[in-house]
């Protein structure tokens, strides 16, 4: 299918946490100048205005689970994209981009979906690296528990690598950060845009070459820098995961105070 066959979606980035007063150094490999101290927890949701059909990027994380790890909460998730017209208990697809416990909570919200999740994700967070707390810290028990019970619910699909889910949206297996890190690809009327996730928190971190502190492998991150901006039109097509300049550089939705439309080109 060519491109001017494919749907131009309406991508969403809702914001549903923050942490704030954060130290540069927590989210940067690289010691740097002026680098951003705060960061921003999302979901996305991908729509086809013609149909209607709304597929949801991650799952965030309870109010319970902000309350343990400190951060400051706004909204459940599922409020959210109810806010946004998403019939929450009609969604058929979610993308786990991976079982980090900031991005795979709160399943519940949408009751009959299909989640999609790479093989190497799900082995990541069941094997011998979880024998160890610096990786096993950023998953929450309950969470990949849930994930387990949905595997065996015969609502889980499981991917080896790259795929298409719906014309103009595909996943692409990068690894780094988590063994089956992915992102997704989306058609837009302004062209293709990148949900980066954490392959890259911030700008800074794709544009500087700077990882977040916590990953798997070093090398994988960086190389998945470039995979990103090979797959995006552009940087300003690649949606990072936590950065705060998201809610402020791109069109809010309906005058929603978190909810902003990244299909839609920065307003600065």
């Amino acid at each position: 299918m060519t491109n001017s066959n494919l749907p131009n979606y309406e991508v969403l980035a809702l914001r549903f946490a923050h942490a704030d007063g954060r130290a540069p150094q927590t989210n940067f490999l690289m010691d740097e100048h002026d680098l951003p101290g705060g960061m921003t927890f999302y979901i996305w949701a991908i729509r086809d205005r013609e149909t209607g059909r709304a597929i949801v990027v991650d799952t965030g994380f309870s109010e319970e689970a902000a309350q343990k790890r400190r951060r400051g909460f706004l909204h459940q998730p599922g409020d959210l994209l109810r806010a946004a017209a998403i019939d929450t208990t009609k969604v058929e697809d979610v993308v786990i981009t991976h079982l980090h416990w900031d991005h795979s909570g709160h399943t519940a919200a949408t009751p009959n979906a299909k989640f999609h999740i790479q093989d190497q994700e799900m082995s990541y967070a069941t094997g011998r690296c979880m024998c160890h707390p610096f990786f096993r810290n950023a998953n929450m028990l309950t969470d990949v528990l849930d994930m387990v019970r949905l595997v065996y619910g015969e609502r889980v699909i499981f991917h080896d690598g790259d795929a298409e889910i719906a014309p103009g949206v595909t996943l692409h297996l990068v690894g780094g950060h988590t063994a089956g890190m992915q992102v997704v690809r989306v058609h837009t009327e302004r062209g293709w845009i990148v949900l980066a996730s954490d392959a890259s928190h911030y700008w800074r971190s794709v544009r500087g070459q700077n990882p977040f502190p916590k990953v798997l492998d070093i090398g994988k991150t960086i190389e998945g820098f470039r995979l990103l901006k090979r797959l995006a039109d552009s940087e300003d097509h690649i949606i990072p995961g936590h950065d705060p300049e998201v809610m402020l550089r791109f069109p809010r939705y309906e005058d929603h105070p978190d909810i902003v439309r990244v299909d839609l080109p920065p307003i600065r």
